[in-house]
């Protein structure tokens, strides 16, 4: 019975979102004192610092422990992959800072910054549907490099006696259009060749419409539409949530009333009848 009300309190600690906001603010405390470390500080301060780190830490661990214990078991802790994201982080950041390990260490305690994502529900949908989108992204990603490759290997044909720098074979022409495709400087690279090709701007014109414009956009369409499905699931989540057994049995007894008042006036109006 003990051992019940703990893991009550300890579930309603973890959903409680004082305490929630509470984590979001020291991993932001995190963030700034990994920063603080770049600037030269005083010994004192910098002192500060490494003491206000080794706190951080044992809050992180502190925190991912009461995670544990409110949930129902190892299984399903682990069923949750932002949860084995979370304990990486945190047995991560447990490296001693010190020695050979020193900058291994730091770059562990960097990467602390990424449990926001984690904790803001937001933020964990908008990098789930990235994830899902990678597959569909792979494809045009695919049919890029083809786009690529055959602009590349044109371009070295026709252009490399103008700049082999940049168009020397199709491993550089295919660099030389990426800069192309970022519009970095791209209109000296059209000039250049339009003096030995006046007709060399289709070739330019058409590359940026298929890459820039057409796959690009193609790109964030994919991304959009997992968003979508993304945000639709979320609601649902928080739906399901808001819907407490206690309303859920209130609704049906409601429901049940209604019905009762629906047949003792259907049987008032017969008996008039």
């Amino acid at each position: 019975m003990q051992a019940s009300a703990v893991l009550n309190t300890l579930k309603k600690v973890d959903q409680s979102k004082t305490f929630q906001g509470f984590v979001i603010f020291v991993i932001i405390v995190s963030a700034l004192s990994i920063g603080a470390h770049t600037y030269h500080l005083p010994p004192w301060l910098d002192q500060s610092l490494w003491v206000l780190d080794i706190a951080i830490t044992a809050f992180f661990l502190f925190e991912l422990i009461i995670r544990f214990m409110a949930s129902d078991g190892i299984k399903s802790f682990f069923s949750k992959g932002w949860n084995i994201f979370d304990t990486i982080i945190v047995i991560g950041s447990l490296v001693p800072l010190g020695g050979s390990t020193i900058l291994l260490a730091r770059l562990l305690r960097i990467f602390r910054v990424l449990r926001l994502v984690s904790m803001v529900p937001e933020l964990r949908m908008l990098i789930n549907a990235l994830l899902k989108a990678i597959p569909r992204m792979g494809y045009i990603a695919l049919l890029m490099f083809v786009i690529f490759y055959i602009y590349g290997a044109v371009g070295s044909m026709f252009f490399a006696h103008v700049n082999d720098f940049l168009w020397g074979d199709v491993s550089i022409a295919m660099l030389t259009l990426f800069r192309i495709s970022t519009f970095e400087s791209w209109t000296s690279i059209m000039y250049e060749t339009m003096e030995v090709y006046p007709l060399s701007w289709i070739y330019y014109l058409t590359f940026i419409f298929l890459t820039t414009f057409v796959f690009l956009n193609m790109m964030v369409g994919a991304v959009l539409d997992v968003m979508g499905e993304e945000t639709k699931i979320m609601r649902e989540e928080q739906a399901d949530e808001n819907d407490s057994p206690d309303e859920q049995t209130a609704t049906a007894e409601d429901i049940k009333l209604l019905n009762d008042k629906i047949d003792k006036l259907t049987e008032m109006l017969a008996k008039k009848a």
